[in-house]
């Protein structure tokens, strides 16, 4: 398998991320040699990544179950311990790329309780709270990108930590994160903060874009509709892009910049290929562009090094014809408006229900039932 592709996309600029993390990737030398080989320099995981970690009878945590067991931990605190072990142990793994990349890079994400998704306050706490447990300075708190995180946002980087803002799926809901961005930064300016340290991504979804408005084509039906499948999600991020560069290029930012603050990356999230149709390294190549992150999941990795063909910078000017799509989709009876707040209620309902069924696992474990 050749990695040139993948060194190809890392030279146009991109960092690339995995979007999986388990124990067993952590001890058994896996997750360092795909740093080692695979260009990659970061890590994301969520509510679903952590479900399916811990309940796929990996041996790695028999050890500290069995610990947690006898202690008398109740299920959430189990899961605490859990997670905060692994991302811990990967903030360690990638503490070299951290301080080569002078902290921009070898990041680890660890999110919030997706049940505080509409709890400001209880979303800062806890934020506050994971960030003193792990102890790591290469750590991102992971928020999603509700009306209630949204000041969240602001708050936890106001205190100095670096966040990730997760389940964007519309460019004015990212317009809204950029704000929530620069204010916490300039909080954190204002409280004395060194905003050198402060690093932060924005994670705009992808592919569930195509998934949900491909769907919606395909009922349509006309012939105009069924062209457009495939085009919404890579349109959609194309157009997120063109409004981080005008924030990049905004007064607001300079002044932020001049006092050493790092720029907020968009970061391309949910990359993996829903649709067998489409090519599966279409939401790798299709959206390079420079200081972006893709995180992807191993299968999409591989893919990309496998036979990804890479173009260099995908993205920038393509904004009329992102605006365009749109157009096209909206004119064939696409509701833009419905599709994002669709995705975004599906989006915090699958990490609650990932996460309840995690805590019921563990809930079974610790206490004997299996």
């Amino acid at each position: 398998m050749s990695n040139s592709t993948l060194q190809a996309i890392s030279d146009t600029g991109v960092s690339i991320w995995l979007d999986d993390l388990d124990r067993h990737r952590i001890e058994s030398g896996n997750l360092a040699e795909l740093i080692a080989t695979k260009h990659v320099v970061g890590v994301t995981t969520n509510p679903s990544i952590f479900e399916k970690a811990l309940t796929s009878g990996v041996a790695e945590y028999a050890e500290q179950l069995a610990e947690l067991k006898s202690s008398g931990a109740n299920a959430e605190q189990a899961v605490r311990a859990l997670t905060v072990r692994d991302v811990t142990a990967a903030c360690d793994i990638f503490d070299p790329v951290w301080k080569t990349t002078h902290g921009v890079d070898g990041r680890v994400s660890l999110e919030v309780d997706p049940r505080l998704a509409h709890d400001t306050q209880g979303t800062t706490d806890q934020a506050l709270e994971l960030w003193n447990l792990v102890n790591r300075g290469n750590l991102m708190i992971k928020i999603p990108a509700t009306q209630a995180g949204l000041p969240a946002i602001a708050h936890v980087l106001a205190h100095g930590i670096s966040v990730n803002v997760t389940l964007i799926f519309s460019v004015e809901r990212y317009e809204h994160v950029m704000d929530a961005w620069l204010t916490g930064l300039e909080q954190a300016a204002h409280n004395g903060h060194d905003l050198s340290s402060i690093e932060s991504v924005a994670s705009f979804f992808v592919s569930r874009v195509d998934t949900l408005v491909d769907s919606q084509l395909t009922a349509i039906g006309s012939e105009s509709a069924l062209a457009l499948r495939g085009k919404a999600a890579i349109a959609n991020a194309q157009l997120a892009w063109a409004a981080f560069e005008e924030v990049k290029a905004s007064d607001r930012w300079k002044a932020l910049e001049s006092q050493g603050a790092h720029i907020q990356r968009p970061l391309w999230a949910s990359t993996g290929v829903k649709d067998p149709a489409y090519d599966d390294t279409r939401y790798v190549v299709e959206l390079a562009a420079p200081i972006c992150v893709n995180t992807m999941p191993e299968g999409t990795l591989n893919a990309v090094a496998d036979h990804g063909v890479s173009r260099g910078d995908t993205v920038t000017g393509t904004q009329s014809a992102a605006l365009k799509v749109w157009r096209d989709l909206e004119a064939v009876g696409i509701n833009r408006s419905d599709v994002f707040n669709t995705l975004e209620t599906e989006g915090v309902d699958k990490f609650i229900a990932a996460w309840n069924q995690l805590l019921g696992a563990m809930n079974d474990i610790v206490k004997g039932h299996a």
